[in-house]
């Protein structure tokens, strides 16, 4: 009986077809790995998005969109007032109308207040705001934080992870200016 050669591969090497991406069709042979991270992008921002929901509705907020807990969570940040166009240039949101809503709907809610000094209209968390927030941080810590069973080098890997997500994102930035100038 005659030997097979046995097949010598990397470990970087993949067999064609063998990457977990969405779309197939997009898959570089310069950077398989490129749409592998954008799958995994996809999935964890729409698992992280389901977190953050089901979360502050634990924490007592219920009907809200990813985005509302977001801004909510940003209006809190420092408790310093916040305008518009610092919300939306510190989440990298374009399109103001979409933060405006949640906005709206959080100073509905009574989470967030709004005032105005001259022309510019500020924003900040309400108690109710601070205490949902509170909840948030405390049922995080409950249902995330100690499921990680983070140790140092557990950290570390997520710190570093997000160090490249910042620099992805400046990436991505990039790359749409240059396709928007096409």
């Amino acid at each position: 009986m005659a030997k097979t050669p046995k097949a010598t591969s990397t470990p970087a090497a993949k067999a064609p077809g063998s990457h977990i991406v969405s779309s197939a069709h997009l898959v570089s042979p310069q950077s398989a790995e490129m749409s592998e991270f954008e799958f995994g992008l996809i999935v964890a921002s729409n698992a992280f998005h389901r977190w953050v929901v089901h979360c502050m509705s634990a924490a007592g907020l219920k009907d809200l969109m990813p985005l509302d807990v977001l801004v909510l969570h940003h209006v809190s940040h420092r408790a310093r007032d916040k305008r518009l166009s610092d919300i939306c240039f510190i989440m990298n949101i374009e399109d103001t109308h979409l933060v405006n809503y949640s906005l709206k709907k959080l100073v509905s809610l009574g989470v967030v207040v709004s005032s105005k000094s001259g022309k510019e209209v500020t924003y900040a968390a309400t108690e109710t705001g601070s205490a949902s927030v509170q909840r948030y941080r405390e049922i995080r810590e409950r249902c995330l934080i100690q499921a990680l069973h983070a140790d140092d080098a557990l950290n570390k890997d997520i710190g570093e992870l997000a160090r490249l997500l910042r620099v992805l994102s400046g990436m991505y930035d990039q790359a749409a200016r240059s396709a928007a100038s096409l």
